[in-house]
């Protein structure tokens, strides 16, 4: 067994998290039964820091892999490297969760190959288990472990949409951006601005999301919100604060940055 320092994966200080229903007594629920768990909602509306907040709130490390097209099943589970005495064996993120306890959050999972995904099967039923073909070790997962996933529906295609065969391994929980006031409110918490100014900032939110569908394939995030505000703390001007961080990072069309440029300024007006 790989020695690993838990304590490097446990989140010490309380992650700011706005509670807008019942998914942390949900994700409780799951945890304690060991489910795996799949969260599904659009970008930058605090998915990830929703599974922060939990495994704080659990006391449970947390070892967070991002997806992308060029993961292999090697980069989740480990491989055998080269070194002055020959070869070791390094394990990957997945390994070490499942050796330690952790919970393994993967993030974005549909930017994986589907052919790498499918390692993560035998972890998400009856077996919990792990093979290491190439080590020729069968690990039977810590009792704390838990596998989460996230993903995007908005930006699912026929090419990249999980296999019915994972996504029914899991349970699953539905994230959206948050009610105007909840929104404001978390603005007004993560950067300190006033709630006058929080509350417009939302408003320009509404009106990007109102365009998704329209000429926008994702709205405005609360992520993004946030990023204006802090521009805003730094004495950028809340007009150019807002088409930095809310326009230009999500649109090239000219004519729905004019449509948003125009709720900007009728908004800080």
């Amino acid at each position: 067994m790989t020695n690993v320092d838990i304590e490097q994966y446990k989140i010490e200080k309380e992650p700011y998290y706005e509670q807008l229903g019942n998914e942390v007594a949900l994700y409780e629920a799951a945890y304690d039964a060991r489910l795996p768990v799949m969260i599904k909602g659009p970008t930058g509306c605090g998915k990830s820091r929703f599974i922060e907040y939990m495994a704080w709130k659990l006391k449970k490390p947390l070892i967070t892999v991002a997806c992308n097209e060029d993961m292999t099943a090697s980069d989740l589970i480990g491989r055998y490297l080269l070194d002055a005495n020959g070869t070791r064996w390094l394990d990957g993120p997945l390994t070490t969760a499942a050796r330690m306890g952790a919970i393994c959050y993967l993030d974005e999972i549909v930017e994986a190959r589907q052919d790498t995904t499918v390692v993560i099967h035998p972890l998400t039923d009856h077996r919990r288990q792990l093979p290491l073909d190439k080590k020729g070790e069968l690990i039977d997962a810590h009792t704390d472990f838990q596998l989460v996933i996230s993903y995007n529906p908005g930006y699912q295609s026929l090419m990249k949409d999980l296999k019915q065969s994972t996504k029914q391994r899991f349970t699953a929980m539905d994230f959206e951006y948050p009610s105007a006031g909840i929104e404001a409110s978390i603005i007004e918490k993560e950067t300190g601005v006033d709630a006058e100014t929080a509350a417009r900032l939302v408003k320009v939110g509404a009106a990007a999301r109102n365009l998704k569908g329209h000429g926008l394939d994702e709205g405005i995030s609360t992520r993004l919100l946030t990023y204006a505000a802090t521009l805003m703390n730094k004495g950028i001007a809340p007009v150019d604060a807002c088409r930095m961080a809310l326009v230009r990072p999500i649109t090239d069309d000219m004519d729905i940055r004019s449509t948003l440029d125009h709720a900007i300024d009728t908004i800080f007006s």
